[in-house]
């Protein structure tokens, strides 16, 4: 387990990670479309900062939270769209609203009581399990912009909460896709960016996933396809894992097409896990 110092921390190090991409870039490359249908770099900052924005209305103020939840229920395919919409701004302010929403969510979840789980979108959360998703969809909205700009960035340590996310929503995945939910588990090993192990799920697991720890957060976050990825899937449950997989809550998207980095980018929130 994770200390939530620890996550809060990785958080803002992934945050300001991608804050470095996007502070000094010209306002017309704020324009610029990226791989989600209809989102320019500028709806995918404004995204994040209305995520942290709810997930703080989450921590602190259930009853507004809960109007939150009335407009998703109201519109549920475009709400998501129209939260990063009402957070655009021009860029000096879109920043500062971002910068300060992070800063906001980070003082709200360290004053969430132990064993608190939080109302989210069709689940509950703990401020543990809020981090690691923000954690999640920092990175994956980042890679968005980062292929946007054409940009490589190189990976770091802070993948594990995703690849953490990602091999705890093998179920959530097949029941999204309208399939039964596997009894079998998957073993997921994969090799981080420093070359150290990352093992998930039961050692003794006839189905199993392998390969490098980037991929298969590419994959989960449905940022890549998995014919260009160097995953190998061993057992019929993780064979069929690998084109449905998904961590992140809300209907699922049409994907990326193989050897193409556009197609759907991940435009809904997070799966609970705790």
């Amino acid at each position: 387990m994770v200390d939530l110092d620890s996550l809060l921390t990785d958080l803002a190090a992934e945050s300001a990670a991608l804050e470095t991409l996007v502070v000094r870039l010209p306002e017309a490359d704020w324009a610029r479309p990226t791989p989600a249908p209809g989102w320019t770099v500028a709806h995918q900052i404004a995204h994040l900062a209305w995520t942290d924005h709810v997930a703080t209305l989450a921590a602190t103020d259930v009853d507004a939270f809960a109007e939150s939840i009335r407009h998703a229920a109201n519109d549920p395919s475009g709400f998501i769209d129209r939260g990063a919409a009402e957070f655009l701004a021009p860029v000096p302010e879109l920043l500062q609203r971002w910068r300060a929403g992070r800063s906001a969510l980070d003082r709200a979840l360290r004053d969430v009581p132990a064993g608190t789980k939080m109302p989210w979108y069709g689940t509950r959360m703990s401020a543990t399990s809020m981090a690691t998703a923000r954690i999640m969809e920092t990175w994956a909205h980042g890679e968005d912009i980062a292929d946007t700009l054409g940009i490589t960035r190189t990976p770091t340590a802070r993948l594990r909460h995703v690849a953490y996310l990602g091999a705890r929503t093998v179920g959530h995945a097949f029941a999204t896709h309208g399939r039964p939910i596997p009894e079998a588990p998957v073993r997921v090993e994969l090799t981080g960016p420093d070359g150290e192990p990352w093992h998930f799920g039961p050692a003794d697991a006839a189905d199993r996933v392998s390969g490098p720890a980037l991929d298969f957060c590419l994959l989960v976050t449905q940022r890549r396809h998995h014919a260009d990825l160097a995953l190998v899937a061993v057992g019929p449950v993780a064979t069929e894992w690998l084109g449905i997989a998904q961590v992140f809550a809300g209907p699922p998207g049409p994907g990326r097409r193989p050897a193409d980095h556009r197609g759907s980018g991940e435009r809904d929130e997070p799966a609970g896990v705790s």
